[in-house]
């Protein structure tokens, strides 16, 4: 099995970007856990970043045929992307929405999830632990 972890705008900043919100944890950390728990699970992974969401749309799409699920974190992108969420329906790649902060309890606008319909699931509030979470359920599946 493979599965693609897809991080979204300022994830590279992580343990510097609002460690009030985000936490301490870095980008490294976030990928080494995610590298750890592929390893555990005996599948394959690989683990993106970009700050533009066209990327975001071309790696998905790129994963046709190749993987076999998909972890994403679109951050921000997540209340403004239609070309997400097309993305995400266009490939039928399950996919899993993660957050690390709960956005329920965030501002109004970060309430709306323009990729959520197109995902199996989504793992919010559990920091780096949801990646890995949303890895589970995708092997499960």
């Amino acid at each position: 099995m493979k599965i693609l972890v897809l991080n979204g705008p300022n994830l590279n900043l992580l343990g510097r970007r609002e460690p009030d919100i985000y936490g301490t944890a870095t980008y490294d950390d976030l990928t080494a856990a995610v590298r750890r728990h592929a390893e555990k699970l005996g599948v394959e992974v690989e683990i993106r970043q970009s700050n533009h969401e066209g990327d975001l749309v071309d790696w998905i799409g790129e994963a046709i045929g190749t993987a076999d699920g998909i972890v994403l974190n679109p951050a921000a992108y997540t209340h403004t992307s239609v070309a997400l969420l097309d993305a995400v329906l266009a490939a039928g790649i399950p996919t899993v929405e993660v957050h690390l902060s709960d956005l329920t309890k965030r501002e109004a606008f970060r309430q709306i999830s323009f990729v959520r319909a197109a995902c199996i699931a989504t793992v919010m509030g559990h920091g780096i632990a949801g990646y890995t979470e949303a890895m589970d359920l995708l092997v499960k599946r």
